[in-house]
């Protein structure tokens, strides 16, 4: 089951998957979504076209500035930490993980859309749980 989702919030629990059009994308605009859980935690990714022509999925979140909860902004073809001011060029974007990176995404181009597991999704929850803040 898929389900069409644009820029807001999903909370449809009993989804497998999301997808989106390949067309959203096309202007190499950060697009940013939320995914609400069941336990009613808010888990934030951004999806967007990078300067090769890859459609890129990403946490808003990385492994270092999370509990921040701060995430990223786009400045013309980089991703920057809104905590840190690092910089991230898009072809980067689920190549180099780890660190400040924005935490990787999985995600899977099936014909013209965008398909990401819910799953997968769920898989960023350690980026915000601000419970477990340091």
């Amino acid at each position: 089951m898929g389900l069409f989702l644009w820029a807001g919030i999903s909370d449809a629990q009993s989804l497998q998957e999301v997808t989106y059009p390949i067309s959203n994308f096309k202007d190499g605009k950060a697009r940013f979504y939320e995914y609400k859980t069941a336990d009613g935690m808010t888990i934030k990714y951004f999806i967007l076209k990078s300067s090769d022509g890859v459609i890129r999925a990403a946490f808003d979140a990385c492994d270092v500035c999370w509990p921040e909860g701060k995430g990223y902004q786009q400045k013309g073809d980089t991703m920057v930490c809104r905590n840190c001011g690092r910089r991230f060029a898009s072809v980067k974007i689920n190549v180099i993980t780890g660190g400040c990176n924005p935490g990787a995404l999985h995600r899977q181009v099936v014909g013209d859309r965008l398909l990401i597991k819910v799953k997968d999704i769920l898989d960023g929850k350690k980026y915000f749980n601000f419970s477990k803040r340091g």
